[in-house]
């Protein structure tokens, strides 16, 4: 796999999850294409060929949405995340695309102090890239367990 290609997907993924983090939330539908895919689902769906997803949405106009709850209109919690991130697996996937697959653990750090394990998965990305940059046309976030936190408010 070329290292330059390597490379992008390491950064789209590295800035991806420095927004989250970072809460710069309005900036997370950017990294999507305009119709990009984003879901969060269990290890157990996927082996199970299950399609249920916590959080789905089919285009950058939905994840914006999203953002715009969590500031507006939900009730959660002060909290914050720190991802930490694996190195991608890269396949080509076809018409200018290519898929990877990087492993995740994301601790939760509430307004107290209290920092636990919140999450840990693996992405699964569809990625294009156009005119040099980077952009998801679908992040399925897959979560190890099947247990998770009704406070599952912040995108992972």
């Amino acid at each position: 796999m070329d290292i330059t290609l390597n490379s992008k997907v390491q950064d789209l993924n590295a800035r991806y999850v420095q927004a989250i983090d970072d809460n710069k939330l309005e900036a997370w539908p950017d990294f999507f294409v305009e119709q990009g895919r984003y879901r969060i689902t269990t290890a157990e769906n996927v082996e199970r060929g299950l399609p249920l997803a916590m959080i789905y949405a089919t285009s950058r106009a939905m994840l914006r949405d999203r953002v715009r709850s969590l500031r507006d209109a939900n009730v959660y919690e002060a909290q914050r995340y720190r991802h930490v991130i694996g190195a991608p697996l890269i396949e080509p996937g076809g018409e200018g695309t290519v898929q990877a697959q990087t492993s995740f653990l994301v601790a939760r750090i509430m307004h107290t102090g209290e920092t636990v394990l919140f999450a840990t998965g693996r992405y699964q990305d569809r990625i294009v890239f156009n005119d040099g940059a980077a952009h998801f046309t679908e992040k399925i976030v897959i979560l190890d367990s099947r247990l998770v936190d009704t406070l599952l408010a912040i995108p992972l």
